[in-house]
């Protein structure tokens, strides 16, 4: 096989156009027995740390390059005009690490300041960054090509001449290429000659999108997604043969081997090529600590200080603990870290930022604790520090705080402006093709019917790492995959894009924070918002020792700081939530009960059923809550079982007696990594630093390292004087456990903030509430769900008030009400002024009043006009319809006031002040009361001051309520469901068969859905089906992981005005139709003789009979009831 490198590649992190994967291409590389591989996707460096471990995990050599753009302007420049230049390709690789880091700064300059649809190189930039690099001229797309097909050799001798004096004779090569593309041969022609001419190096490369020549049609695909085309489409971006692929040594020298140099100088460049990363250096960041001290005396003087407050006096269990995670701390270099995260959390809280008590394995600190990083004291909880910082592991801590979700941005902004911004960045994530996505995706592409794509892709199931592999062990998607060759196609070609990036975006959380400018490590980009973000993922990140910490935004702790404002203004009481008893009744009794609407993680449906069976009575019986509620226990009968144990059903046994102090409190069920580490280290005598390696070890079920484990486990228990038969047992369990167990720190966390929210939820539920409601202000399904949670405990929701609400919802007395904020039209900055005005000189007394005094450059008529709709001036003596024909000339008189009084000409003519106030109040009647209604939905998106439902409550009762459609709609999926609710929207769109068809927006009480009435059901119905009518429905739930909508089979209105009827159809479908009903009919209709024209449909023989005076009745409840019993539901139709 003769030896060859491809020194030009793209893999699938070239997001247009590649779909090498990185271990597929690496060992395709070391099947050829090639003995290194570049990697140059297209101005990116996304993959090249990935790329790099592959390699060496593969023992090859890794060559980091890019495929940069080159602009020939000046890459600060925003060219005018609509044509885009069609930049030039240019291959660099880094030579040296010199050259990594040159490369480094030139991806990212090129995709910061350089941006312009794509990252832009310029020759300064290439100028100042050429050091440690060897540069290829690219494909045809390069500048040298290019000028040659342009028949321009004098361009193409001028830019070859930059090149040689930017990287030298020795470090630029002429790339040459053969696809079998006419141009790529009037190129190579060419381009040999000017090598010999210039004394320059050929290298053969083959560009290659794809690992195998196979995959050269999933390519295809894979372009068509990322261009939004079809395959079937002419006029596209479309590879012009199946030649890119990753080439064989033979196959190249079989296209380039009389060309002399150009195989030869592949190895040759990659002998050159040597770059190596160091995965154990950190570039941590300096804390600038007070003079004398170091950052370990510190660190250590901060720690002290709060011990009095937390503790009281120091105990020798907490200063022992103390001084072993500061010894850890400082042998691990750490110190400046801690005083990092220190640092912006107590700028958050002197802020007002409200930061959670801790997330993940960092609440196991005492450390973290006395620095007010955690809120949760370890000693009290026993959690554990090694499973947070290990020291027989030097790893990065990760420390992830999380901050008020409206604020977190402020504490973002305080880190960059302390360690200045280029020194400071977000951090990219990818998107990947997920198994149902890359079905839908591939099904457009092919162009295959999307009812039917949809159909295929709800069949594979919506969980945590199902792949299209195992979905086809289903018995029906398999039967399918073999029966239909559609099918089969869209899945094959699924398969090869399975997984793959697809897009980039910023992670939600992730900041980095380091030493030097970031662009001296990793290539940066811009962000969408503003600022950098890494081009790197965290992984990465953190393996090349930077600083990666968690900002995340909680919605709950925003919540709960507006509640304890609000408690505070309405009460006077100053609530310190670290304060409140954690065994209280009442908070433990609402869970019991199941009333979790608002708490923290235990709203959803299932998690509720659970707390209810577990019937909590101290804040430490929700700890196990969130380690139980996950698919692993769920699905394991651990659940179950721990139940039972909790309430004495089963009782609770250990395997050996050392056992029963760790796991007293689970009733004998493992369910934390930490209760792993200590049994691992009471009957192993592991340190606790071993058991956490060893955990992790069960975590990846890797046989051999298990093995070794084992022995060291069994030799120390039976030192211990342990049996080794139950030695054995207690391994297994653990190994068995390792896979569900959940990290104790993280489940007393959330816990905490879950006890939280309960007990203000008990207590103050008014506040709570409104804080929840304030939080959702844009969330309709959300607002109704917790409005109709306040109905539940009689806790009235008032309507909007300019005399009383405030921007959010707020606590009136006993009651909660509507937040100027919710209404339409009604801007911020007109909210603050009424408000101001409001607070600093009284409420107002009439229209007028409020005209004059609320500035008037805010007071326009739109904004009136909504106030009043909205039912905002209802408090003022006019009726709605009176205030609307006066609020025209109510702002004309406030605004004339107001420009009068700033023009000081009202103190000339202080008497005539009077007659400019008084404005007729027309005699009109108020507006109906479905009107209000109306406007009321209109402008705040809820129906306050009643409901177009009120009058149906016995029609609506048993009926399914759209509200539990909100949580989890896919377990509704398929059924068929029957509601009622009102018409709020209405599209009707025409089918392919030129038949109207409808989409409905249908809301009741609890919440809405989306209907779809198809032509039959539409032409059946049509006379019920216009906005505002008021219906029931009978249909099937279509739902999957993009949304919900309703099938429907049946459209009819909910409550029939029988006294009007004018007809009576009877529908006698084809299964119906015995002789024995036809005889209970005949009984029912004699008994119930009346007076409405009735007739019979017969739908075995299609056919319509009127039936005589004698059997025609009077529809009523009770009599359709009576037929419906013999023939089926909605065999009666009342016209």
């Amino acid at each position: 096989m003769q030896p060859f490198v491809h020194l030009h590649s793209h893999t699938e992190f070239s997001l247009l156009d590649g779909i090498s994967r990185l271990p597929d291409m690496v060992r395709r590389a070391k099947e050829l027995n090639q003995p290194a591989l570049a990697i140059t996707d297209h101005g990116n460096m996304y993959a090249a740390i990935y790329f790099y471990k592959e390699c060496m995990a593969q023992g090859i050599k890794p060559i980091i390059g890019c495929e940069v753009y080159v602009t020939e302007n000046n890459r600060f420049d925003r060219p005018e005009g609509r044509s885009r230049e069609r930049l030039k390709h240019l291959i660099l690789l880094a030579e040296t690490m010199e050259g990594y880091r040159n490369l480094v700064k030139i991806v990212s300059k090129a995709s910061t300041e350089g941006m312009l649809y794509r990252p832009r190189a310029d020759r300064d930039l290439l100028r100042q960054y050429s050091k440690g690099i060897i540069a290829l001229s690219a494909c045809i797309q390069g500048e040298i090509p290019q000028y040659i097909l342009q028949d321009n050799m004098e361009g193409a001798k001028r830019s070859i001449e930059w090149y040689i004096e930017t990287y030298g004779k020795d470090n630029f090569f002429l790339e040459i290429q053969n696809h079998g593309l006419p141009e790529e041969a009037k190129a190579q022609e060419e381009l040999i000659k000017l090598s010999k001419e210039y004394g320059l190096g050929i290298v053969a490369s083959n560009d290659f999108h794809y690992v195998l020549k196979e995959d050269a049609d999933a390519q295809d695909i894979k372009v068509c997604i990322s261009t939004g085309r079809r395959r079937a489409e002419v006029d596209r971006l479309k590879f012009p043969n199946d030649e890119f692929y990753l080439k064989s040594g033979d196959e190249m020298a079989e296209l380039f081997g009389h060309i002399p140099g150009a195989i030869e100088n592949t190895l040759k460049i990659a002998d050159r090529c040597n770059v190596v990363f160091n995965f154990d250096e950190h570039h941590l960041p300096h804390f600038d600590v007070p003079e004398g001290e170091t950052a370990a005396s510190y660190l250590r003087t901060v720690c002290e200080r709060e011990i009095p407050r937390l503790y009281g006096e120091p105990t020798d269990e907490l200063m022992k603990r103390l001084d072993y995670e500061l010894g850890v701390i400082g042998t691990m270099g750490f110190e400046d870290y801690f005083l990092i995260v220190w640092d912006y959390v107590r700028y958050a809280r002197e802020h007002d930022i409200l930061v959670g008590p801790g997330r993940g394995s960092a609440a196991g600190s005492v450390v973290a604790y006395l620095l007010g990083i955690t809120g949760l004291d370890p000693l009290k909880y026993d959690l554990l520090f090694e499973r947070f910082l290990n020291p027989e592991r030097v790893s990065m801590p990760d420390i992830d705080i999380d901050f008020c979700y409206e604020k977190r941005g402020q504490a973002i902004e305080y880190v960059t402006r302390k360690y200045g911004q280029e020194r400071v960045s977000q951090i990219i994530t990818f998107g990947t093709e997920a198994a149902r996505a890359v079905i839908r995706d591939v099904g457009r592409v092919l162009d295959l019917p999307l009812a039917e794509v949809n159909r295929i892709a709800k069949m594979i199931p919506n969980e945590l790492g199902i792949t299209l592999d195992k979905a086809l062990q289903g018995k029906e998607l398999k039967a399918l995959y073999e029966a239909d060759p559609n099918v089969k196609e869209l899945f094959d070609f699924g398969k090869k894009l399975e997984g793959i990036a697809r897009n980039s975006s910023t992670h939600a959380a992730g900041v980095v924070i380091s030493a030097d400018p970031l662009d001296d490590h990793v290539p940066v980009q811009n962000a969408n918002d503003e600022g950098f973000v890494t081009q790197y993922d965290k992984d990465n990140i953190e393996e090349l020792g930077l600083l990666k910490m968690d900002f995340l935004g909680l919605r709950t702790l925003t919540v709960m700081g507006d509640a304890l404002k609000l408690i505070k203004a309405n009460r006077g009481i100053d609530l310190d939530l670290d304060a409140i008893p954690l065994d209280d009744k009442a908070a433990c009794d609402i869970l019991t009960k199941g009333d979790t609407s608002g708490v923290f993680q235990l709203e959803s449906e299932g998690i509720t059923k659970l707390v209810m069976d577990l019937k909590p009575e101290h804040f430490e019986d929700l700890i196990p809550l969130v380690a139980l509620y996950r698919p692993g226990p769920l699905g394991s009968g651990m659940v179950a079982d721990f139940i039972d144990r909790r309430h004495g059903k089963k009782e609770v046994t250990y395997l050996h007696p050392i056992l029963e102090p760790i796991l007293k409190d689970t009733f004998g069920v493992i369910l934390y990594q930490e209760q792993v580490m200590q049994i691992a280290s009471a009957m192993g005598g592991f340190s606790l630093g071993q058991a956490d390696l060893m955990r992790r070890a069960m975590g990846k079920k890797k046989e051999s390292v298990l093995k070794a484990q084992r022995e060291s486990f069994i030799q120390g228990s039976v030192k211990n004087g342990i049996d080794e038969s139950v030695a054995n047992e207690v391994f297994d369990l653990l190994v068995y456990f390792a896979g569900y167990g959940f990290n104790k720190s993280h489940s007393a966390a959330y816990a905490y903030i879950a006890y939280q929210t309960a007990y203000l939820k008990a207590h103050y539920f008014p506040e709570f509430m409104a804080a929840t409601m304030t939080s959702f202000m844009q969330n309709m399904q959300k607002l109704t769900y917790y409005i109709n949670s306040c109905k539940k405990h009689n806790v009235k929701v008032l309507g909007p008030d300019i005399n009383y609400s405030e921007r959010s919802f707020a606590v009136q007395d006993d009651a909660i009400r509507f937040g100027l904020g919710g209404i339409k039209n009604v801007g911020d900055n007109a909210i603050d002024r009424l408000i101001r005005e409001r607070n600093e000189h009284g409420l107002y007394t009439d229209i007028v009043d409020f005209c004059k005094r609320v500035d008037n450059r805010v007071v326009n008529k739109r904004l009136l006009e909504s106030l009043i709709r909205c039912g905002a001036m209802d408090g003022f003596k006019e009726n709605r319809n009176q205030l609307l024909h006066m609020y025209e000339s109510a702002q004309a008189v406030g605004a004339k006031e107001q420009k009068d009084a700033a023009m000081g000409t009202m103190n000339l003519f202080g008497d005539m002040e009077e007659s400019v106030d008084f404005i007729p109040v027309p005699n009109v009647e108020d507006l109906s009361e479905d009107d209000k209604l109306k406007d009321e939905k209109e402008y705040t998106g809820f129906y306050i001051t009643g409901h177009p439902l009120q009058g149906y409550a016995k029609e609506l009762e048993g009926l399914f309520e759209l509200g539990a459609l909100v949580e989890n709609p896919e377990q509704y999926d398929g059924q068929t469901i029957t509601f009622g609710g009102l018409i709020e929207n209405k599209s009707d769109r025409m089918t392919k068969r030129n038949e109207v068809m409808s989409i409905l927006r249908i809301e009741d009480y609890s919440g809405a859905a989306n209907v779809v009435a198809f032509p039959k059901v539409f032409s059946q119905s049509q006379q019920f089906l216009a906005v505002d009518m008021i219906v029931k429905v009978k249909g099937r739930v279509d739902a999957d992981e993009k949304g919900v909508q309703i099938i429907a089979d049946r459209i009819t209105p909910l409550k029939v005005n029988y006294g009007q009827a004018k007809q009576v159809a009877i529908h006698i479908y084809s299964q119906y139709d015995t002789p024995e009903n036809s005889e209970a009919l005949k009984r029912v209709l004699t008994s119930t003789a009346g007076s409405v024209p009735t007739s019979l449909y017969l739908h075995r023989q299609r056919k319509r009979i009127n039936l005589p005076p004698n059997m025609c009745f009077d529809p009523s409840d009770e009599s359709i009831r009576a037929i419906e019993s013999i023939l089926g539901e909605g065999s009666v139709e009342v016209q």
